[in-house]
């Protein structure tokens, strides 16, 4: 009896010794973004429509390559647990040294094709030139944004997740600071909110980048960029890569589809969306702890803890969700005024946040479920998921403003999403198929 105890109380401390210090770094993005709404709602609803579809954009031209972050802290973690520190920290060396060619791409293709993503996007006459400037100035973020997911990897596979914290609780006071004072103290307006963001991404990155160099060093580590580990990289994170690609394509599509049900709308769903972000990056912070420990289970042969951990981590998913979901609820007179003083906006904002609360549990057993199949390497599984996901929600979407649909509809269809991801990766959790042990998944 003493043992089965035991073993759940194991379980508990190793989950959150993970995932408390790891919510610290998963928030410090959409903690940037729900700064820079708060600030630029203030400034007025085009203003803050612009930003919406900006930051829409720049989290898609990044997130795809959160496999940077995922990929790594599998592969590290499997490496720890094989007991081979040294192979942990190179594979994380090769993956910040892919994350600084793939931003060389990406801030080329924003700086030159911002007008024409914007107006892809649908967004309105008034929006459009605020949201050209964020993104054209937040692009040369990029680099910074891509390493920081890297090095965070590195962190997190073995098993520091404190450090992140630190540099994420920096990084947000310093982003406050920087946007406040740009944006009114030097009337700069959207264009100040984006110069604040980029100083204090690139700060961040900086710090990263230094702790995982120290690392290197101690344990014998090479920092030249290896061709060989770095096409390794790549390939591991290719259906992650996919994966991320069709969740990215749901959020797009959601916020195309707010877009076109006019101003108040966007900034609305833009606001719910910067909630919904702050929220699942939350429930996220289970899924870290989940693919560090599951990878470190694995690498060292423990099928059997690794099994016990995800049960545990899917009643913890479960339960923050309930809570966060009342939080949500409850506190809606405190937040909502922060964001926006239009009415409009507020309005719709009311029924929208209702069912982001009641999804909150559902969230949170999906993410768990996603982290634990990543920290098992599992990402051909998760992508071909995805893809359901994104056939399932796509025409559903899309056809709301045909049927004079409006934005509570359009988030049943966000609902509806999340429910077809749970029965997805439900089913593979039990099927025991992820369960490959090694320092390397074949």
């Amino acid at each position: 009896m003493d043992d089965q105890e035991s073993t759940p109380r194991r379980h508990d401390r190793e989950i959150l010794a993970l995932a408390v210090p790891a919510f610290g770094a998963l928030v410090a993005e959409p903690l940037f973004l729900m700064a820079d709404s708060a600030i630029v709602g203030h400034l007025g609803t085009a203003q803050l429509a612009g930003l919406g579809v900006a930051a829409s954009l720049l989290a898609t031209l990044t997130g795809v390559f959160v496999f940077l972050a995922y990929a790594t802290t599998a592969a590290v973690a499997r490496r720890i647990g094989a007991g081979d520190r040294r192979a942990a920290i190179q594979q994380g060396i090769d993956g910040i040294w892919l994350a600084l060619l793939l931003s060389a791409v990406l801030v080329l293709l924003a700086l030159t094709s911002a007008p024409l993503l914007v107006d892809a996007f649908g967004a309105s006459r008034s929006a459009a030139p605020y949201a050209v400037t964020y993104l054209r100035i937040s692009a040369l973020g990029i680099p910074a944004m891509l390493s920081v997911l890297a090095a965070t990897g590195v962190l997190r596979g073995l098993q520091n997740t404190r450090t992140p914290l630190l540099v994420a609780l920096a990084g947000f006071s310093a982003n406050l600071l920087l946007n406040l004072g740009l944006v009114y103290g030097a009337g700069l307006g959207v264009a100040g909110s984006a110069w604040g963001t980029v100083l204090a991404q690139s700060g961040m990155a900086a710090v990263y980048v230094l702790v995982v160099v120290r690392g290197a060093r101690r344990h014998g580590a090479t920092l030249r960029p290896d061709r060989a580990g770095i096409r390794a990289c790549a390939r591991a994170g290719g259906p992650l890569l996919v994966r991320t690609v069709s969740l990215r394509a749901i959020l797009l599509i959601a916020t195309a589809v707010a877009a076109r049900l006019g101003d108040a709308e966007v900034a609305a769903h833009q606001v719910a969306m910067t909630l919904w972000n702050f929220l699942a990056f939350a429930l996220d912070a289970i899924a870290i702890a989940g693919q560090a420990i599951i990878g470190r289970y694995l690498g060292a042969g423990d099928v059997v803890g690794a099994r016990a951990a995800t049960r545990r981590m899917v009643q913890w998913g479960i339960g923050s969700g309930v809570v966060l979901g009342l939080l949500l609820v409850v506190a809606r007179p405190l937040y909502v005024p922060l964001f926006t003083p239009d009415a409009a906006v507020q309005d719709r904002l009311a029924a929208v946040l209702l069912i982001s609360a009641v999804t909150q549990p559902l969230c949170g057993a999906v993410f768990v479920l996603d982290g634990v199949l990543i920290g098992a390497g599992d990402g051909r599984y998760l992508a071909w998921a995805m893809l359901v996901t994104l056939a399932v929600f796509a025409p559903v979407a899309l056809l709301v403003p045909a049927l004079g649909g409006g934005l509570v509809a359009l988030w049943w269809a966000i609902a509806l999403s999340m429910a077809v991801r749970l029965a997805s990766l439900g089913w593979r959790t039990r099927t025991g198929a992820w369960l490959v042990t090694g320092a390397v998944r074949a």
